[in-house]
């Protein structure tokens, strides 16, 4: 019975992962919940919400290892994070967190399904395909089809990465079709309940394009795998990917109020009482050297000037792992926070989940490799163009043309990439560099896949011995303690050498 920790007894009673108490409420008291309660409608947004706060705000360890974050003086080091000593404790909610989420949209797939309400389905099921994904990109092989199945399979067999993602990309096709076919007068209260985009379904059509396109560049470097099949799907459907503007994200009408502030605003900018919210996470030299070096202004969007400047340098930032003295010159309020006027607008403001930079870059990569129709380098400069206005940059255009126009530059200049590797490599450096705080996780996932940055530097910690930044996460230790066979059965897993199917 203990095994009903790992993915039931509270997963069951549903839609309550990753809200605070008191926000999107679906009853009066927690205590009343019951299955015949629970509508497409009450799930929907809570689990929206959940998934995008959590791909906004869980990502910090990862923004770190890959030279965006680093931590302030004011703090200690962390020296398993800091030296990539990966246990079966690290980061163990990322299993917990994601399976419950999973196992909401789950449920509201059953009950949609079951009412004919057909967008909620499909809604269910794209999203869906985001959390596994996660899952597999963070742990490779992960319980994917008995991992609901509680009443014949208390105890979840692991299914093949490769074996879930080809199964995603189904599951895509399954919701495309319920969304083209569905009625949105007969899936109740779609217009508020679907917090990302009211219920429209040429909107979730372009998700679900950007999402498959999403998959199969995770995979572009196994050689057995054909996109075509995939390609032919997404240009029959025409409705196209996430573009310029059409970046997606929740807003359940977010407060400045206790526990109902925007995610990323409340985890790194203000709490509601209008204290600092975190005095952890500063720059990292690194990224923050990349953008000075090369005329790039957004890092004063990416980052915060600092409270109390030294030396007459508002953006001050660390190294990661670094050793740093008791000093008052390397305290959180002389350094760069990470919550920058581009990415923290307000506590009201919308919690990009898919945003249209990500998309935009895909696009580049994907025509660069022949899959998609168009000139890569347009896509690729049109998506740069897209990083400066997404973060609210004025006269966007022209710094961002500026920025592009630098002949010789090897970072941004596409004339100086001489091959298709070096074009794409050159596609994924602006991605990370647009990315930065947005989507920490993509920047683990480009390093991982292409083997971008080229140049990120080790950390700088003292008992590093010889390890680097890791290619997965160990199994959390609760599936040691009660799944224990079928998480033998994967073997002995080293983060420092088992890598993800895709990682090449």
């Amino acid at each position: 019975m203990k095994k009903i920790t790992f993915i039931s007894l509270v997963l069951l009673m549903t839609a309550t992962v990753g809200c605070k108490k008191g926000f999107l409420d679906i009853n009066t008291s927690p205590n009343s919940v019951t299955p015949g309660s629970i509508t497409p409608d009450l799930i929907c947004p809570r689990a929206e919400h959940a998934m995008a706060a959590t791909m906004a705000t869980s990502y910090r360890i990862e923004a770190h290892w890959l030279g965006y974050w680093s931590r302030s003086g004011t703090y200690g080091p962390n020296a398993d994070e800091e030296s990539y000593n990966i246990s079966s404790n690290f980061e163990a909610g990322e299993w917990s967190n994601w399976f419950g989420i999973l196992n909401d949209l789950h449920i509201m797939e059953q009950k949609a399904n079951a009412s004919g309400e057909k967008l909620y389905e499909g809604i269910a099921k794209t999203l869906k395909t985001i959390g596994f994904m996660y899952l597999v990109d963070q742990y490779n092989n992960v319980p994917y089809t008995e991992a609901f199945d509680l009443g014949n399979h208390i105890l979840p067999a692991y299914d093949k990465g490769q074996d879930i993602y080809n199964d995603l990309l189904v599951q895509l096709d399954d919701a495309q079709a319920l969304i083209v076919a569905a009625n949105p007068s007969t899936n109740a209260n779609i217009a508020a309940a679907d917090i990302i985009y009211g219920g429209d379904q040429t909107s979730w059509r372009k998700f679900i394009n950007t999402q498959r396109l999403k998959l199969i560049l995770r995979m572009s470097q196994v050689p057995s795998f054909n996109p075509s099949a995939v390609i032919n799907k997404i240009q029959t459907d025409g409705s196209g990917f996430i573009g310029s503007g059409e970046t997606a994200s929740v807003q359940p009408g977010y407060l400045a109020d206790n526990g109902k502030q925007n995610p990323f605003w409340d985890s790194y900018r203000l709490l509601y009482t209008g204290d600092v919210a975190d005095q952890f996470n500063r720059a990292n030299n690194y990224v923050l050297n990349k953008y000075r070096s090369n005329s790039d202004i957004r890092y004063q969007y990416f980052f915060q000037k600092a409270a109390t400047p030294l030396h007459g340098n508002d953006y001050y930032g660390y190294n990661f792992g670094e050793v740093l003295p008791n000093d008052f010159e390397y305290k959180a309020a002389n350094s760069s926070g990470v919550a920058g006027p581009g990415l923290a607008k307000s506590a009201t403001q919308p919690q990009w989940l898919f945003t249209s930079v990500e998309s935009m870059f895909m696009q580049a990569e994907a025509i660069q490799r022949g899959w998609l129709p168009g000139s890569a380098q347009s896509a690729y400069e049109n998506a740069i163009r897209e990083s400066f206005k997404w973060l609210g940059i004025p006269n966007y255009l022209t710094e961002a043309n500026n920025y592009i126009n630098q002949p010789g530059n090897t970072i941004v200049d596409w004339s100086t990439a001489a091959s298709s590797t070096a074009k794409i490599q050159l596609i994924a450096m602006q991605q990370y560099l647009a990315l930065c705080g947005v989507n920490n996780f993509e920047a683990w996932q480009l390093y991982r896949r292409l083997g971008v940055p080229t140049d990120l530097p080790p950390s700088m910690a003292p008992n590093l011995a010889g390890r680097h930044v890791p290619y997965r996460l160990q199994y959390p230790q609760n599936e040691f303690n009660y799944n224990a066979a079928n998480v033998a059965a994967e073997g002995t897993i080293n983060p420092q050498n088992d890598k993800i199917f895709w990682d090449q």
